[in-house]
């Protein structure tokens, strides 16, 4: 039998200020096995309440707008993040690293949106951060990490950890 191949690394990210340890996990893996970075950012949606009283005081068409503005700033706000890793941390070393990345930004839940694009991408790992904002395990690295097909590394994103 041979040993797993990992063609394609899918990286769930929160885009916080304590997320590059994880990227750091994702491109090293991506780097030993010469494989893509899908770089995925979910994005929860407004809950019916907010829309109803969003809806009373912008029409329709500023709200997908608004909506498709927002979606295009996270995009633009990855790059920017992936092209600052790069001059930071990968200028300096002594083999130069070329990264496949491809951004993707998803709405819905967090773990059911990951385990969903790891799925409809055909993943062969994950690669996500272990800490909420308040610094416990987060809830959706534990569903991810019970519910995924494909192995799941968890990094922690303490401050400790930068």
């Amino acid at each position: 039998m041979a040993l797993p191949k990992i063609n394609t690394i899918l990286y769930a990210t929160s885009l916080g200020k304590h997320t590059r340890p994880v990227f750091r996990q994702a491109v090293n893996q991506a780097t030993l096995n010469d494989a893509k970075i899908i770089m995925l950012h979910v994005v929860e949606p407004m809950g019916e309440m907010g829309h109803a009283l969003i809806q009373n005081y912008v029409s329709e068409d500023l709200i997908k707008k608004m909506h498709d503005e927002g979606i295009e700033a996270i995009h633009e706000n990855m790059q920017q993040r992936v092209e600052q890793f790069c001059d930071d941390e990968l200028q300096s070393l002594d083999q130069p690293v070329v990264l496949n990345i491809e951004h993707k930004v998803a709405e819905g839940n967090q773990a059911d949106s990951i385990l969903k694009t790891a799925s409809t991408l055909d993943v062969d790992l994950i690669v996500m951060g272990a800490e909420n904002r308040f610094g416990h395990h987060s809830n959706t690295s534990q569903q991810v990490i019970r519910s995924a097909k494909v192995p799941v590394m968890v990094v922690p994103t303490g401050k400790k950890f930068d």
